[in-house]
């Protein structure tokens, strides 16, 4: 595959932040396994009642949403590119008792593994930097759908990976100019120092999201964008409320996240 020595690295960082991730505050498993649902507010509130539906979850990390989602009564498949996270969402399943299924895959490699179609296709988060190429991913994505089924996707906005968060500057470019590679010495979550491994991320503009989306057949049904951020996962944030965090540039804030469902028609 293209890029393979990037998703290689990348793979490698995500077991590691695995790892971390399990016994960190920002994740806290131990509420999440006495029945906390893990998904924002905004996910609640759009998506509503899920019971009965199937849902495809990429980029899934160890699952908390996945099996969330299986919790309000949806059929649910986790793909994550990390061995670790996955070893540890099926673990995590198994004593729950609860019947989401996990697979270990490249998200744009996902179509050789799932061959079933879907009434939702969910993404959140810190998973699209991580990708080359959105017109491969919305295809992929397409694929995955039931006609009449969508995307719910929820992200970081574009503008607001413009930031560097240590100095609250401008730090990275809005359009798509290739790979970049960075020293990851610890992740956005506590316990999580002295990693010493590599990253690498593309940025990605909303005409890029759009037309991606546009170019696979997908209606866009829904957009909004927010002035803050559900997860304090950035350096320099503000609690303004409760699951609210915001970072001002210069008196300024970006939006910060952003909300999309694309349907296919």
């Amino acid at each position: 595959m293209e890029n393979q020595e990037y998703f290689d690295l990348n793979e490698q960082l995500w077991d590691a932040r695995t790892r971390a991730h399990l016994e960190s505050e920002f994740y806290d498993n131990d509420s999440f396994l006495k029945g906390r649902n893990t998904l924002t507010k905004v996910e609640l509130n759009t998506l509503g009642d899920v019971s009965g539906k199937s849902i495809i979850h990429l980029q899934c990390h160890f699952g908390q949403d996945t099996m969330s989602l299986a919790r309000m009564g949806a059929s649910t498949l986790g793909i994550d590119i990390s061995t670790e996270a996955i070893k540890h969402a099926r673990k995590f399943n198994d004593q729950l008792g609860l019947d989401a299924r996990f697979i270990v895959c490249n998200v744009l490699d996902t179509l050789n593994h799932v061959k079933e179609t879907f009434d939702i296709v969910f993404v959140t988060f810190g998973a699209t930097c991580w990708l080359p190429d959105l017109d491969q991913w919305a295809g992929v994505v397409s694929a995955l759908l039931k006609p009449g089924g969508f995307l719910y996707y929820h992200e970081f906005h574009p503008t607001f990976y413009l930031i560097d968060d240590k100095t609250k500057t401008i730090g990275y470019p809005y359009f798509n100019t290739g790979a970049m590679i960075e020293d990851s010495e610890r992740s956005y979550t506590d316990n999580s120092d002295n990693m010493n491994l590599k990253e690498v991320f593309w940025s990605h503009s909303m005409s890029e999201l759009i037309s991606a989306c546009l170019g696979a057949g997908l209606r866009i049904d829904l957009m909004n964008e927010y002035d803050y951020s559900p997860y304090n996962c950035f350096e320099n944030m503000d609690e303004r409320a409760p699951g609210e965090y915001v970072m001002d540039i210069n008196g300024i804030r970006l939006p910060h996240t952003l909300e999309l469902i694309a349907t296919k028609v």
